[in-house]
């Protein structure tokens, strides 16, 4: 006889991942169970009831970062000086729970966060960590990444943004765009070309916002956003030599190795907001009557919300892949080409879900009240999630790339 199983959260089939509904797995602990709960009351509490207010001012409460620290939906890992067992998974968890809100981009300095202060914590001098490291770990401060520039998207090499040494200061000059979460920065992790052209010239400083010469902007974007996506410029900023982030000319390699976690973020991410468009799909063709039956009686119905589920599952399970090759410390270099395919999967999974979703709507996915508000901001999320951390054809070509100079060593 088979052991009773567990639920947590929504019992209808798939609109959890499959731990959640009971089925065993190899990577949960108490604690991650824990944690699980301690997130989904934050989110169900302190965002769900606000998202609407937040995404009309464009912005939400940055005291919602110390709050979620003081129950633990936030939590500092032991990188970073903390003193609990948080692990990849814990992570997952994290980011899926915190997806669960359906868009908005509500806590998405968090992930920001999460993004620019590793190339700080694996290469900076202890002059920069002491700067940086425990404000941004204690949301006290916020750190972003100034990489893509309105010449340079996936292209990281092309960058132009010059930083020209002068005694014990480089003068940094360029633009920067798309930089998310800019409204709110206090530091940038900053990609400037300090030598000759592509990948070998590239170097990251840190730059302080309140620098002279340091303008940031919004800009309005196509998805719902309760943070800030911002065009920024410098404008012969004096940045001290001392803000250099490891070595001269090395910064390409930085932004490489950087870009998996980045990566990985975007897709457990993606994975959730598939999974809701699922949900709310779901239970919408269990209520709607059409021809005299309801939306799941008919075929093609059932045809298009069993796809959805199908690439769902596959998708979390990939999450948990590569969570787990974190976990067990797989060097950078060797996951690249995964976290390249995963986010892959997770966009595409992403834009199919949305989509279906919104043919099972209807006409209430496209208007933004109602019962299908979240079905149709999800639908303006998607490319959020294919274009930036680079774009689906370019991580395509990536992947094949790598795998062909393996080949060749084989």
């Amino acid at each position: 006889m088979s052991a009773k199983r567990e639920h947590f959260g929504e019992k209808l089939p798939l609109c959890e991942p499959a731990w959640y509904q009971g089925f065993p797995s190899p990577y949960y602990t108490e604690g991650h169970k824990a944690h699980r709960a301690v997130c989904r009351k934050f989110v169900e509490e302190e965002i769900k009831p606000y998202v609407d207010e937040w995404i009309a001012k464009k912005e939400y409460p940055q005291d919602l970062h110390r709050r979620a620290r003081q129950v633990k939906a936030l939590r500092r890992p032991k990188a970073l000086g903390g003193n609990d067992e948080w692990d990849a998974f814990y992570e997952l968890i994290t980011l899926d729970e915190f997806a669960r809100v359906g868009g908005g981009n509500v806590l998405g300095q968090a992930s920001i966060n999460s993004m620019a202060l590793p190339p700080v914590i694996a290469y900076a001098s202890d002059k920069i960590k002491k700067l940086v490291v425990d404000d941004v770990a204690e949301g006290r401060k916020n750190i972003c990444l100034a990489i893509s520039e309105p010449t340079a998207g996936s292209d990281v090499a092309n960058i132009q943004a010059k930083a020209i040494k002068q005694g014990d200061h480089y003068v940094v000059s360029g633009f920067k765009k798309w930089i998310t979460g800019g409204m709110t920065a206090d530091y940038f992790t900053t990609a400037v070309r300090t030598g000759g052209k592509g990948m070998g010239g590239i170097s990251l400083l840190l730059i302080d916002r309140k620098l002279p010469g340091v303008t940031v902007r919004r800009m309005d974007t196509q998805f719902d956003n309760s943070h800030s996506t911002t065009f920024v410029t410098f404008d012969n900023v004096k940045v001290p030599t001392d803000m250099l982030i490891g070595r001269e000319n090395q910064g390409f390699r930085y932004i490489m190795v950087n870009f998996n976690h980045e990566r990985f973020v975007i897709s457990v991410g993606a994975c959730r907001f598939s999974r809701v468009c699922y949900e709310e799909a779901f239970k919408h063709a269990l209520q709607r009557k059409t021809f005299g039956k309801r939306l799941i009686d008919h075929q093609i119905i059932r045809f298009k919300l069993a796809e959805m589920g199908r690439q769902i599952e596959a998708l979390h399970d990939f999450n948990e892949r590569v969570a787990y090759a974190f976990q067990q410390g797989v060097a950078d270099g060797e996951l690249g080409m995964q976290c390249a395919l995963l986010k892959v999967q997770a966009s595409k999974t992403f834009e199919y879900c949305a989509r279906e979703a919104s043919q099972i709507y209807g006409g209430s996915s496209i208007v933004k009240e109602g019962k299908g508000k979240i079905v149709e901001r999800l639908y303006r999320e998607v490319r959020a999630s294919a274009i930036p951390g680079g774009s689906e054809e370019i991580l395509l070509d990536f992947a094949m790339r790598q795998a062909a100079a393996k080949a060749a060593k084989l």
